[in-house]
């Protein structure tokens, strides 16, 4: 048998919690189809162990998008990455599975635990900051309405920043003045906006390897632009990445590392 065939299928404690039956089912799937040695960690810290001791097993994490957020945070910072494929079988609340289904992952239980034995690996984009950690899909500065560049985008994992700016009320020009940030936001080095400007809101996304940036100042039209390192300073902010409130912080730069993981996904159909 390969090292293909040999899995280490890490089970989210909240998935346990939450689905035990889709649990049941995708360890009867993956068991079925290969040598999978099952663990079961009961906290973070045994998840993290569980992954450091896999050997050449190829890891399946059975959970939501918080679960494979960890793996990927985790594996980047012990630098192995590049070196092989995670593969992901979602179990959760489906507000939980956003960036899981808009990556190409299946809905369904048993189509994504057939999708790990015998789909392909794709290599994906990731956004890595100056403190080492990473987004997967969409990392947004919210200060308002939606631009329309993101009201008009296909499903992607913007969706995450799609559903906070629709718990926004759209407050009155005034009060959108107090909201906005005053930052100053550089692109490739090059000054897109200063902290004289206020900024309404700025939303990335990593794509065919560069960073895919909107810039919207207050009272101004969005400026589009594509980069592979982005700077954000100014006073103190916050930033949502994958739909986690990250800061305050004055000072933040992500690089876009292009094709810098691999995930397992279905087999493009002829």
């Amino acid at each position: 048998m390969s090292d293909h065939d040999q899995l280490l299928v890490i089970v989210d404690p909240v998935a346990r919690r939450s689905d035990g039956e889709s649990v049941r089912i995708a360890k009867d799937v993956l068991s079925a189809g290969a040598e999978a040695k099952i663990c079961l960690p009961d906290s973070p810290e045994e998840f993290s162990r569980a992954l450091a001791r896999r050997g050449s097993r190829r890891p399946v994490v059975l959970g939501d998008d918080r679960a494979l957020l960890r793996t990927v945070a985790l594996l980047h910072r012990e630098r192995e990455l590049a070196a092989g494929a995670l593969s992901l079988v979602p179990i959760g609340a489906p507000d939980a599975l956003e960036i899981a289904h808009a990556l190409g992952v299946p809905r369904s239980t048993p189509a994504a635990a057939r999708a790990v034995l015998d789909g392909a690996v794709r290599r994906l984009d990731l956004l890595v900051d100056d403190s080492d950690g990473v987004v997967l899909g969409d990392l947004c500065i919210p200060g308002g309405p939606a631009t329309p560049a993101l009201a008009s985008a296909s499903p992607t994992v913007w969706g995450t920043c799609r559903s906070l700016v629709r718990t926004l009320v759209r407050p009155a020009p005034t009060a959108l003045a107090v909201r906005a940030h005053r930052l100053r936001v550089e692109a490739d080095g090059v000054l897109l906006t200063d902290v004289d400007t206020p900024l309404e809101s700025l939303t990335v996304r990593s794509v065919g390897g560069t960073a895919e940036v909107i810039v919207h100042p207050s009272a101004l039209p969005p400026r589009h632009t594509t980069a592979h390192v982005l700077t954000v300073s100014g006073p103190d902010f916050r930033y949502r990445a994958d739909g986690r409130v990250t800061g305050p912080v004055r000072r933040r730069t992500w690089t876009v590392l292009e094709e810098a993981w691999g995930l397992t996904l279905p087999r493009p159909q002829d």
